[in-house]
């Protein structure tokens, strides 16, 4: 297949991926008043530390001010369901049942294929979960939310957070694929659900850990899925730093995409063996 025919071709599965979820309606609106809920509940947790004991609120805490510390709580709510933090089972469902097979017999890249779907799914769930939930919070917090300043910052968190979903998939899809050898994949997600969300960034920020322990937290795959576009969002990360962070998340990104498709290779041999 020619490279224009291709691109047309994974366009198309963005689009119908984004469509997909509009069906959805009701679950989004019923995710998107839990997130807010927890919204609130996380960022008076952020304003009580800055408020406490008489401390005021323009200081800072790690490089994290009242607001932008508020504002990261309400960006890493809004990227839950954008990089899909929670157990996410399609590929392994189609394992069980067999339908991999067809799958896999597409005249295409099976990771491919798959990948343009979780950006449509991403796309979706940017405009119909995250940004209402970023408005909420624009609209509670009383200093109003930290957001970009300027087109640069704009296109570096639109680079961040295409290279966070990239990341995100990869280990997904890997957890996915592994029940070409176990029966178990899901027991894993709940570990990497776990990973995920303490050395990622999202419970706390990683800037909150010990300075001797930063430099190894943020060399992890799971910091280009939270921290660094929430960072960037925030404004904590900018010019020459957000550069570096972007280089490190698509070192990451390419690993783990070039791992997927080497195990897609040998599922592909194991089901050739066993005559699927």
């Amino acid at each position: 297949m020619r490279l224009p025919a291709l691109l047309a071709l994974y366009a198309a599965l963005v689009r119908l991926a984004f469509r997909r979820q509009l069906a959805y309606r009701t679950a989004n609106l019923a995710g998107l008043l839990t997130n807010a809920f927890f919204g609130l509940l996380r960022a008076s947790l952020f304003i009580a530390l800055f408020t406490s004991s008489g401390t005021q609120t323009t200081a800072s805490i790690s490089g994290y001010d009242l607001q932008m510390a508020a504002s990261y709580t309400w960006v890493t709510q809004a990227l839950i369901m954008v990089v899909n933090l929670w157990n996410w089972w399609d590929i392994e469902t189609t394992i069980r049942t067999g339908d991999v097979v067809t799958d896999l017999a597409r005249p295409f890249s099976y990771l491919g294929y798959w990948l343009a779907r979780d950006y449509g799914r991403a796309a979706y769930f940017a405009l119909f979960r995250g940004l209402p939930g970023l408005l909420f919070g624009q609209l509670t917090f009383q200093a109003g939310l930290r957001w970009p300043e300027g087109p640069v910052a704009w296109l570096l968190l639109l680079l961040s957070l295409s290279l966070a979903i990239a990341i995100s998939f990869a280990w997904r899809f890997l957890l996915n694929i592994s029940a070409f050898w176990t029966t178990d994949a899901r027991g894993a997600g709940g570990l990497y659900g776990a990973l995920v969300l303490f050395l990622g960034g999202f419970v706390v920020p990683l800037r909150f850990f010990p300075d001797w322990l930063q430099p190894l937290l943020f060399s992890l795959p799971f910091a280009g899925i939270i921290q660094i576009p929430t960072d960037i969002f925030v404004g904590r990360l900018g010019g020459l730093a957000a550069l570096e962070a972007l280089a490190t998340q698509a070192l990451w990104a390419l690993l783990l995409l070039g791992l997927a498709q080497l195990t897609v290779v040998f599922a592909v041999r194991r089901v050739s063996v066993q005559g699927g």
